[in-house]
């Protein structure tokens, strides 16, 4: 069971969310803070899998409180969940020690399986700030050609759509296949590649034009 602390100064937010983990038979919701300061306590009382975090809020922000989270309980999974999809709340969310960054209207299955991605010590991201972390990455990249990928059709499929930014559950859609091949082919694609996450895949299908 994946236990969730969820953060937000909206208790009409709260509430969706509490009802949309409420129907995940894997996960349980432990816990609820509408502010930074009153997260960092709650996070002490009942030790989270996955802290999901606003970062505007009054008194001690998202940002604050999650640099006071991963300082004191370093192994928390912080998932920030905004309604500013900008670099100045990513760059200072993930410096703080976040672990992915999403944004309000990001579908229901989407942020479940982030949820799932962020307990298991994956990163997840929403499409535009995963383009931009690439975007980044690659500015210091070599000019010279990558070597070939030694990788199936499928997986080349595969990590051309988690390139894109998309999630597992999307990825699964747009193959028509299940949620679990998925995840069977991106286990597979970062045991070959050596990437040990999205972001460096995404990377990765950038390098190699795959997006």
């Amino acid at each position: 069971m994946i236990r969730v602390l969820l953060v937000d100064d909206q208790h009409l937010v709260r509430m969706g969310l509490r009802m949309l983990f409420d129907s995940a038979p894997d996960i349980e919701v432990v816990g609820e803070a509408a502010n930074g300061s009153d997260a960092v306590r709650l996070v002490d009382d009942t030790v989270p899998d996955v802290v999901l975090m606003d970062l505007r809020m009054p008194g001690l922000d998202g940002v604050a409180a999650t640099r006071r989270i991963m300082s004191a309980r370093p192994s928390t999974r912080i998932l920030a969940l905004t309604t500013f999809d900008d670099d100045d709340h990513l760059y200072p969310v993930l410096s703080a020690g976040a672990c992915g960054f999403l944004v309000k209207d990001t579908a229901p299955a989407d942020l479940l399986d982030a949820v799932r991605r962020a307990a298991e010590g994956d990163h997840a991201f929403s499409p535009n700030a995963l383009a931009r972390l690439v975007d980044q990455a690659l500015t210091t990249r070599s000019t010279t050609s990558p070597p070939p990928l030694p990788l199936t059709r499928r997986e080349h499929q595969i990590l051309a759509l988690i390139g894109e930014g998309l999630s597992n559950p999307e990825i699964a859609d747009r193959l028509n296949v299940g949620v679990t091949t998925v995840k069977t082919h991106v286990s597979s694609v970062m045991i070959k590649t050596g990437c040990p996450n999205r972001i460096r895949l995404a990377i990765l299908a950038s390098q190699h034009n795959l997006t």
